[in-house]
């Protein structure tokens, strides 16, 4: 008895020590929250970053289930067809530091959401809000824009570079060792 009580002391420690993310798989209805929409950018490069409107930003871009979503969703719709998974092709790459609209989130859904002028469709009303902030976490991870934890890895038939969580993170990129 007295080696059991050692032994279900330690499980008990290792089982309360252990902090996950908090998954909240769908914060609302599939088909958005109905909340007011982000903020939007101006139509031209270099407009400005768009406000935050909530904490939704927040709770899309460092979450790795919303991240893995959005890597399905990149598929699921096609994305690739003008992306070419992220590389660039007829639309612009992903996976460089080079952002016409800006690189934050909220930049990235407002492209996704109302579109851009020669080239990028508007997704509003054909996709769920939850699941363009999904996209937009996942674009932004293409770069190195993600933390590691969250990040999802690449497909192993798809190499071009590192997985997204292996990337070096955006804010070291360029600076001399």
């Amino acid at each position: 008895m007295n080696r059991g009580l050692p032994c279900l002391l330690s499980a008990m420690l290792v089982l309360v020590a252990c902090q996950r993310e908090k998954r909240d798989t769908r914060p609302q209805s599939a088909l958005g929250s109905g909340d007011q929409p982000a903020a939007v950018t101006a139509l031209e490069p270099g407009g400005q970053r768009p406000a935050a409107s909530d904490d939704k930003a927040g709770v899309f871009e460092a979450n790795a289930f919303h991240l893995s979503e959005g890597k399905r969703l990149f598929n699921w719709f096609n994305c690739s067809g003008c992306h070419a998974n992220g590389g660039g092709g007829m639309g612009p790459a992903l996976m460089d530091q080079k952002w016409l609209y800006g690189s934050s989130i909220e930049s990235i859904h407002a492209t996704i959401r109302d579109g851009r002028p020669n080239g990028m469709p508007s997704f509003r009303n054909k996709i769920p809000d939850d699941q363009i902030w999904e996209l937009a976490a996942f674009v932004r991870a293409l770069s190195g824009n993600a933390p590691k934890s969250a990040a999802p890895g690449r497909d192993d038939d798809m190499m071009p570079h590192p997985s997204e969580n292996r990337l070096p993170h955006a804010a070291t990129l360029g600076k001399s060792p």
